[in-house]
């Protein structure tokens, strides 16, 4: 006999909001991020009021770049936000066992993923610049496919030769199916 699970209940209240800016929709994907699966709303307000609370330092949400975001908003106008952004089709909400975690919908899947990939495009770019020869890009390997396919277009619309070893070194980690994606990059740049 299976027991009823009894899931925690959740009611959306956008409490009047009727649009976002195009920035604060980016910053609570971006939130979201590090909560994909594993966090709620409540969790993802408190990050993005760069609350000090014990569980979102032990998790280290104080890391993630929209940490704080909205600082001097109160909790229930961010909580409201989020709602606005589960109600548009930007993020869903999805139970896990009894719990109701966040995840992208595919709409804010687009933005997240363009967000992220021009923030890994910034890493690459402090590695070049650190003038070290030695890249170690093992925190690429395992990502998910569409954000690295994504970046590697990225690298290759810069026409910048500068990005070669870096995608050398890339491709002696990472699977074949990325491994083919980089030569093909690393085959534009240098004939550019």
């Amino acid at each position: 006999m299976t027991r009823k699970v009894n899931r925690v209940r959740y009611y959306l209240d956008s409490r009047g909001v009727k649009n976002l800016p195009p920035d604060e929709i980016t910053a609570i994907l971006r939130g979201a991020d590090d909560l994909i699966a594993s966090g709620g709303r409540t969790l993802l307000s408190k990050l993005l009021k760069g609350s000090k609370e014990k569980k979102i330092l032990e998790l280290e949400l104080d890391k993630n770049p929209s940490y704080g975001f909205f600082s001097s908003v109160p909790l229930l106008e961010i909580l409201a936000k989020i709602d606005w952004l589960i109600e548009n089709r930007y993020l869903s909400i999805e139970y896990d066992y009894r719990l109701p975690l966040l995840v992208y919908a595919p709409k804010g899947w687009e933005i997240e993923k363009d967000t992220y990939s021009s923030e890994l495009l910034e890493v690459l770019n402090r590695m070049l610049d650190s003038g070290t020869g030695l890249f170690n890009m093992t925190f690429l390997k395992d990502r998910n496919r569409d954000l690295i396919f994504l970046l590697l277009d990225k690298i290759k619309a810069t026409n910048d030769k500068k990005y070669i070893p870096l995608l050398e070194a890339w491709k002696a980690i990472d699977f074949k199916k990325v491994q083919a994606v980089i030569q093909h990059v690393i085959n534009h740049l240098s004939k550019e």
